[in-house]
């Protein structure tokens, strides 16, 4: 329940810089009067201005601005719902709008209008027009709920009623559906698009395959082919490998052996060349001296001939040496020739070793090129992987895009169940048809009260059928203005009590605007006064009027509003 206690103003309308309060919740009843112009009405727009930004009469921002102090115009209004205190604060020339909950400014939205709907949503649970009908029946700038269109009677309905949320519910659901849409379209555009793209990689994963195919092949015969070539290199170089072992310790051995004899025999041929040498020496001086050269003594021919014969002899027996050494040295060359013949094919095997070694090595890591290629042909890294790798990672997406396809069908499948419920003919329209016959019961009550004896009806989407003793059917506008007044009334009663009952838009204020002083009859004014004798206690009744005489005594206080020097001013009193 919104229980208000007091609203100031200043500088608004007629109102001077000094502020004017009213405490709402002094008295169960008050009477406002004064004259044209006063500024009776004032309490009524500044209400509606500090809570919803625009009075209740049709004037515009800029008239509200008293218009001799023109700016500084404020109007704060304090209200209690259940256990926290709320102070509105609205003003003009400079513009300011503030929310106060327990003595802390609420956080002003980045937009005054985000702030505005935060009040009517989340505090008030209530708007500008329904407002209106529970707390208001005035004669200027009001619309009375039987003059609303169809779509507003429903909104003032579902604010009584405390449904408005289903409202919100289906708007919400309206957007999301909106967006579902756009979701699947993406989702069909997406799971299509990736189809083709499946499509399209399955052929081309083919037509590589058939291509890596032929290469691999090729370069599968040409490892053959190295491998073929190594197997022989090797017969090569076994065979090669096989004679060096043979024959190289063997053949070194046996050369080192001939050049050692070979050294031998060439020495003994210099000695015995060196004794010839001697031996021809000795022939030649027997043979050149008939005495001794030294001695001088005579050497004889048997002497001389003996040691001639004797060194002849020597000679031939050292010449017979030389040429057997000459002989067997000759034998060794031919066996050195032989051996350095082997030496040199042991050689050129040794090479043909390595030269064999080196192609294998060659040929080892051209096999390897050649596997690495075809494992780049099919492996993961290369075209054919990656190609498999993009088809996978496609048909995931296309997994995930019907998953998601599926979800938001499912979805849409929910949300229309539950837009088909959050519909006017759905949850909302149950509500109201329980609520139609108390609705109904109580406006008849109230008519009967205000002596108007005829049965009124709304049905479900809020359109009248009004019945008279005779059963003649009726609308609103075949009656008089007073009979009309008389619904009016009823209705405004009739919702004050639904909102008591539901507790949502409960208030204790209720002001009327010069309802005394329009086509009520001397026992209309006495219907209607015992109606409101009857509110509930913690009401806060206001009576604007002009027939002040004819309501004297009538209630609880009176405030009158004057005009001095140009200002509208009040005075308070208790009447009893």
């Amino acid at each position: 329940m919104i229980k208000f206690n007091v609203v100031r103003w200043k500088n608004f309308l007629s109102t001077g810089d000094t502020f004017t309060q009213i405490q709402i919740d002094k008295s169960p009843s008050t009477l406002i009067v004064g004259d044209n112009g006063s500024g009776k009405s004032t309490l009524l727009d500044a209400v509606s201005f500090a809570l919803f930004g625009k009075p209740h009469r049709n004037i515009n921002k800029i008239q509200m601005v008293n218009s001799i102090n023109n700016k500084g115009c404020v109007v704060e209004v304090e209200f209690e719902i259940g256990s926290h205190s709320f102070k509105i604060v609205r003003a003009i020339k400079p513009n300011k709008f503030e929310i106060w909950q327990n003595g802390n400014m609420i956080n002003q939205a980045s937009a005054s209008r985000d702030y505005q709907k935060y009040l009517e949503q989340n505090i008030l649970k209530l708007n500008h027009k329904s407002f209106h009908q529970i707390v208001v029946l005035g004669s200027s700038s009001f619309i009375p709920f039987m003059q609303l269109q169809t779509y507003h009677r429903r909104a003032v309905i579902e604010d009584l009623l405390d449904i408005q949320i289903f409202t919100k519910m289906n708007m919400i659901l309206k957007e999301r559906n909106s967006v579902l849409r756009d979701e699947l379209i993406d989702a069909n555009y997406n799971l299509d698009l990736t189809k083709e793209k499946i499509t399209v990689q399955k052929k081309y994963i083919k037509d590589i395959t058939e291509m890596n195919e032929e290469q691999i092949d090729g370069k599968q015969l040409e490892i053959d082919e190295a491998r073929t070539e190594i197997e022989v290199l090797n017969e090569h170089i076994k065979d090669s490998n096989d004679y060096v072992v043979e024959h190289q310790d063997k053949n070194n051995n046996a050369l080192k052996e001939l050049h050692d004899k070979k050294q031998s025999l060439s020495q003994y041929k210099f000695r015995f060349e060196q004794q010839i040498g001697d031996v021809v020496k000795d022939a030649k001086f027997y043979e050149e001296n008939a005495e001794c050269p030294t001695c001088s003594q005579e050497i004889n021919d048997d002497l001389r001939n003996t040691k001639m014969d004797a060194a002849k002899a020597k000679a031939k027996e050292l010449q017979t040496a030389i040429g057997k050494a000459a002989s067997e040295a000759q034998a060794v060359n031919s066996l050195i020739d032989e051996l350095n013949s082997i030496q040199e094919e042991i050689t050129t095997k040794q090479k043909d070793i390595h030269s064999n070694t080196i192609t294998i090595e060659r040929l080892q890591k051209s096999i390897t090129t050649l596997q690495n290629d075809i494992e780049g042909l099919i492996g993961k890294d290369g075209d054919l992987g990656k190609a498999n790798k993009e088809l996978s990672d496609l048909q995931i997406a296309r997994d995930s895009w019907a998953e998601n396809k599926l979800t938001l069908i499912e979805e849409q499948t929910y949300n229309t169940a539950a837009g088909e419920m959050l519909k006017d003919t759905g949850i909302k329209t149950k509500i109201i048809k329980e609520y139609l016959p108390v609705m109904n019961n109580l406006v008849n009550k109230y008519l009967s009260v205000l002596d108007f004896f005829v049965s009124f009806e709304l049905d479900e989407n809020f359109n009248e059928s009004i019945k008279s003793r005779y059963r003649d059917t009726f609308n609103y506008a075949s009656f008089s203005e007073g009979e009309k007044q008389r619904i009016d009334l009823a209705l405004l009663f009739t919702w004050r009590q639904i909102a008591r009952m539901k507790n949502s838009a409960s208030t204790n204020l209720l002001i009327l605007d010069e309802t005394f002083d329009s086509s009520l009859d001397h026992d209309g004014i006495d219907s209607l006064m015992k109606i409101l004798g009857s509110l509930e206690e913690g009401s806060n009744v206001f009576v604007i009027s002009h027939k002040g005489d004819l309501l004297d005594g009538k209630f609880r206080s009176k405030i009158e509003f004057v005009k001095e020097r140009n200002f509208s001013k009040i005075y308070e009193s208790k009447i009893n």
